[in-house]
């Protein structure tokens, strides 16, 4: 049962590489002809504020790829990237890219931290038990129209790298860990709005 399970999981890794966005299945990253608009200055995006010089990269649109020379629809985009060392403030956590599942049945997104500053940084448990993970954290969302640490609209933790996941419903430790990383997201951000 054991082996079975481990193969499980590492097909489900291979699954999650194979769809990030700009990277083969041979590990090489590609350029992308997606659209994308660098920002000139801070700007909110999906309830976010994003520090100038930040990627939003759109999905395919007829007629347009590469870069912009103005914001497109929020509601066509798929991945914020934050580049030259800058971040975004998550519940309290530097984040350099968050993206929208690809799975269209799935409302919710993926979000990486900038784990050397979050290392120096953040000392709390919700940074250590996602500093655990060493890997992005899948959020499920009400409402894809808003990627901020809104808890009015986080559904829950969907995963946690590729060792935490809850389509693996019987696993009581993985849940039991989701259920905890959730628990001290919800405090974490609760925590960043009384600053």
């Amino acid at each position: 049962m054991k082996l079975l399970k481990t193969a499980f999981l590492i097909l489900i890794a291979i699954y999650f590489v194979g769809c990030l966005p700009n990277v083969d299945p041979k590990g090489a990253t590609y350029k992308s002809n997606s659209p994308f608009y660098i920002t000139k200055k801070p700007e909110i995006v999906k309830h976010i504020l994003v520090p100038a010089g930040t990627k939003l990269v759109y999905q395919a649109t007829a007629g347009l790829e590469g870069e912009q020379d103005k914001m497109m629809d929020e509601e066509n985009l798929y991945e914020i990237k934050v580049e030259n060392g800058g971040t975004i403030d998550w519940a309290g956590i530097p984040v350099n890219w968050i993206y929208k599942f690809f799975n269209e049945d799935m409302s919710g997104f993926r979000i990486y931290p900038d784990f050397e500053k979050m290392k120096k940084e953040n000392t709390g448990k919700f940074a250590k038990m996602w500093y655990e993970c060493a890997d992005g954290m899948g959020i499920t969302v009400k409402s894809t129209a808003d990627w901020s640490a809104n808890l009015n609209n986080i559904s829950d933790v969907e995963s946690c790298g590729v060792n935490y996941q809850r389509f693996f419903k019987d696993d009581k430790k993985m849940q039991n860990y989701l259920d905890s990383l959730f628990s001290e997201l919800k405090k974490s951000a609760v925590l960043k709005i009384a600053r």
